[in-house]
């Protein structure tokens, strides 16, 4: 599957929202609102996975080379993965809310 054939826009299952394609040249695979996304992966970007869960955020990780990484664990499995954020033109991710709801506890 090509990044053209990933890269494009869906309706969140978790929030409703509308989500737009990247223009970044990368593809999204997450909500840029609530940040939640669909286990479609056994490995990053494979689409794979059976299990079609909702993938909740629960974390934000920092890596020297990625940068920012969401850790999401699947509600269904309990599958755990990591997400590099997105930041785009259009739609960036709102990783400030993540970081206010972590806080909160």
């Amino acid at each position: 599957m090509s990044k053209t054939t990933e890269n494009t826009g869906f309706t969140c299952e978790h929030c409703g929202r509308e989500v737009q394609p990247l223009t970044n040249g990368s593809y999204r695979n997450h909500c840029p609102f609530c940040l939640h996304s669909k286990h479609l992966d056994k490995r990053p970007g494979d689409r794979a996975s059976v299990c079609g869960g909702i993938m909740k955020p629960v974390d934000l990780s920092y890596h020297s080379k990625k940068g920012y990484q969401i850790v999401h664990i699947c509600q269904r499995c309990g599958h755990e993965q990591l997400n590099k954020t997105a930041e785009d033109e259009e739609q960036s991710d709102d990783v400030i809310a993540l970081m206010a709801r972590l806080a909160k506890g």
